[in-house]
């Protein structure tokens, strides 16, 4: 997975150390699960020594746990982008949020891997992580709240809507949606599934605008 930011006072060989650590984690950890992964595994996959791992995160967890702010971090900065171009094209905030699901759908087909552990991990209650896990999800799904409210301010959503939930919801839409097509509808192209999820959104945001205006 590509590095969001360099680390402040990071060497470029570390960081890239640490993307072939974050890389080889997350392939093993979905093909076999957290608790079947060692290390070793890691560090063989990665292509470096055991010491290594450690040099660079202190457990497993806390390997875990950095890739998952890093994956995460990607994503949301993937859909901020998209949000933001948007804007600065001139789009509407419907314009936007389709923006944003076709962002996330590209970003899913580039780390399915990671997606899966991510969603996985989100029903677990047990783990070491699960404070960072909440922490980073609600910044990606601040995103689009953020993107909701400024819809609400404009006049483009009703004042109705539960930003919060809509927001999660159109996030976990997205998230259920690829991962349905991943596995079971390999076959579609990107293009298709956007396609599918922006009419079920034009669909939604035409209702709201309706009913506001029939007020």
């Amino acid at each position: 997975m590509e590095r969001s930011s360099t680390t402040p006072g990071g060497s470029a060989r570390r960081e890239a150390t640490r993307q072939k650590l974050y890389e080889a984690a997350v392939t093993l950890i979905a093909e076999q699960g957290f608790s079947a992964t060692t290390v070793d595994e890691i560090a063989e996959r990665a292509g470096v020594a055991k010491g290594t791992v450690y040099y660079n995160f202190a457990s497993k967890s806390v390997l875990f746990e950095e890739l998952l702010r890093h994956g995460v971090g990607l994503l949301t900065a993937s859909l901020r982008e998209a949000a933001e171009r948007t804007a600065r094209e001139g789009g509407t905030k419907v314009d936007a949020l389709d923006a944003m699901i076709r962002a996330g759908l590209v970003f899913i087909d580039r780390y399915p891997a990671f997606t899966q552990l991510y969603v996985a991990e989100l029903w677990r209650t047990n783990r070491a992580w699960q404070s960072t896990l909440m922490v980073v999800r609600q910044q990606a799904v601040a995103v689009v709240e953020g993107v909701l409210r400024e819809g609400v301010a404009a006049g483009e959503f009703s004042e109705e809507i539960d930003v919060p939930l809509t927001a999660a919801a159109l996030v976990g839409m997205v998230l259920v949606a690829a991962l349905d097509w991943k596995s079971f509808q390999p076959e579609r192209s990107l293009d298709d599934v956007h396609a599918a999820l922006s009419r079920l959104l034009q669909g939604r945001a035409s209702t709201v605008q309706c009913g506001q205006a029939t007020r």
